[in-house]
């Protein structure tokens, strides 16, 4: 899966999880200050992401995540391993 497509699933889980617009979610978007995610939609992204990859994600992992480039670099490992 590229970035691309990464970002794009991305956006839509933020859609239907947290009625985020597609279009504030970008790259550089900062999950907490800019979507007002708190820690506990942060657990629910990360469920998300193990449900789009498959694979379990380790909370060590998930806990360097602020951009919505940190999710796809995450999901992007998660793919790769």
């Amino acid at each position: 899966m590229t970035k691309d497509e990464i970002l794009s699933k991305l956006r839509d889980i933020l859609f239907q999880t947290f009625e985020i617009a597609p279009e504030r979610v970008e790259l550089k978007t900062h999950l907490f200050e800019e979507l007002d995610l708190d820690s506990i939609d942060a657990i629910d992204l990360a469920i998300k992401v193990q449900e789009l990859t498959g694979k379990r994600i380790k909370p060590e992992d998930f806990k360097t995540v602020r951009t919505v480039a940190d999710v796809v670099q995450t999901v992007q490992g998660l793919l790769v391993a």
